[in-house]
């Protein structure tokens, strides 16, 4: 039987990775959007992660969950607070922080060469 501290855990870890997945996927959806010429929604999901971007500086880099989920475990390795592998725990903000970036100068690319044939 699982203890009241693991239940927890294992409710934050769910959360997380939700949450994780939906930006995640909002990324990697950026240049797919922008490709089928629908910029507007491809601008929104830029802003959409942004946000994202804007609640990780203002607590450091850090996701919020992350304390929330030590709070019910001592294991502080990578992934220990959401479902992912080690190593893309580990190495999740430069992966998708370099996709988010170069998804936003496609997208503003695209922007320009519109305004200019436009």
């Amino acid at each position: 039987m699982a203890t009241e501290e693991e239940r927890r855990l294992l409710g934050v870890k769910v959360f997380h990775t939700l949450v994780w997945a939906f930006f995640a996927g909002c990324i990697v959806a950026i240049p797919v959007v922008a490709m089928q010429e629908r910029l507007v929604a491809a601008t929104v999901l830029c802003g959409v992660v942004m946000i994202e971007v804007a609640i990780l500086a203002f607590n450091d880099w850090r996701c919020p969950l992350t304390p929330v989920a030590a709070r019910y475990t001592p294991d502080r390795t990578p992934g220990f607070d959401i479902f992912l592998p080690e190593r893309l725990a580990r190495y999740n903000k430069e992966i998708f922080g370099g996709l988010y970036l170069a998804g936003v100068l496609f997208v503003l690319i695209l922007w320009l060469a519109r305004l200019r044939v436009g």
